[in-house]
């Protein structure tokens, strides 16, 4: 009778841990997907960049070091992208991605700056086009993002909680990070107003 006893709190046990191995499994795919997702996005954005910039150059001759920046960033981000999609949620890609998407659209930033001085820039129909196209793709990344972080923390709650982290750990489920939207910390920052004449 004990040995059927012992024997039917094996399989409960073995039958236990299988459910928590597949759940572990499974929620850590879903993470990957949106991930996917997010790179899809990211690597549309990176291909609208040089339309962009091409289109700009005509009117920005005189702007070089700008559009520069904004190809060394565009080329930092591929690269940073490309580590990510190999390591999506591990935690040197996730940083390494969100400070290169950051200088990213710091540099693009600078570059609309720039265009906002050229009417006839912003009114070139290419320029629209391409500007259209990568507003609807931040807002695309942003949703992407969001996805990929909820993902993220529903696999970290279950592998923290008891008794799916003997499962994690023995199984080296580690832990994946969020995906930051803002890294740089004067990003972080309210804009300072001064209401004061001088």
């Amino acid at each position: 009778m004990g040995l059927v006893v012992f024997l039917v709190v094996v399989v409960v046990l073995a039958f236990l841990i299988i459910g928590i191995y597949n759940r572990l499994v499974k929620s850590r795919n879903i993470f990957r997907n949106a991930f996917a997702q997010i790179d899809v996005q990211l690597r549309r954005r990176h291909d609208l960049i040089p339309n962009l910039v091409e289109t700009a150059k005509a009117y920005l001759a005189h702007e070089r070091e700008t559009l520069e920046a904004v190809i060394r960033a565009r080329a930092a981000a591929v690269s940073a992208t490309d580590k990510a999609a190999g390591s999506p949620g591990g935690a040197d890609a996730m940083q390494g991605l969100a400070q290169a998407e950051g200088m990213l659209s710091g540099a693009l930033g600078r570059l609309l700056v720039v265009m906002e001085r050229y009417p006839e820039l912003k009114a070139d129909q290419s320029t629209i086009r391409v500007m259209e196209e990568l507003t609807s793709t931040e807002n695309r990344i942003a949703f992407s993002r969001q996805a990929f972080n909820d993902a993220v923390m529903a696999f970290n709650i279950l592998r923290e909680t008891f008794p799916n982290n003997l499962v994690a750990g023995a199984f080296r489920f580690d832990e994946a990070r969020l995906l930051d939207s803002i890294d740089a910390p004067e990003q972080r920052e309210a804009p300072k107003v001064d209401f004061s004449r001088k």
